[in-house]
């Protein structure tokens, strides 16, 4: 009896921690491509400003 609560209580340790860990991936991949969205951006805007610079030269 011993042995069944101490393998649940294992088992549900190990699912728990791999709902956090899943869920912080998530995470990760959200916040990496809300980055990525704000570098592209960022870089067509420097872009723009480069050309517009070089235009009036």
């Amino acid at each position: 009896m011993r042995a069944l609560l101490w393998v649940v209580g294992v088992v549900a340790g190990v699912l728990i921690l791999l709902g956090l860990l899943l869920e912080a991936v998530r995470w990760l991949i959200i916040i990496g491509l809300i980055a990525l969205v704000v570098v592209i951006v960022l870089g067509v805007v420097k872009g723009r400003q480069a050309m517009s610079h070089h235009g009036r030269r």
